[in-house]
């Protein structure tokens, strides 16, 4: 499910807000162009990031759904 290069956020348990907020503050410690994995379980999180993705300028690239959680891939902007 995850790159073992890849940085991962562990927001599974956390509710609306806080997976957003903990993918923002992952966002601004990596490169430009690093794609982030953001699991939550919370359902409101991939609306949730596709909207903050956009208004931030990172490309959304997806999501995986693996039984109990989602595992999303946002592209921090160049």
């Amino acid at each position: 499910m995850t790159d073992a290069a890849e940085p991962v956020e562990d927001a599974r348990g956390l509710l609306c807000p806080l997976p957003v907020i903990r993918l923002g503050a992952r966002m601004r410690s990596v490169a430009p162009g690093t794609t982030v994995c953001l699991l939550a379980d919370d359902p409101a999180a991939e609306d949730d990031v596709r909207l903050w993705a956009k208004s931030h300028g990172h490309a959304f690239l997806g999501v995986e759904r693996d039984g109990g959680f989602l595992a999303i891939r946002v592209r921090c902007r160049d």
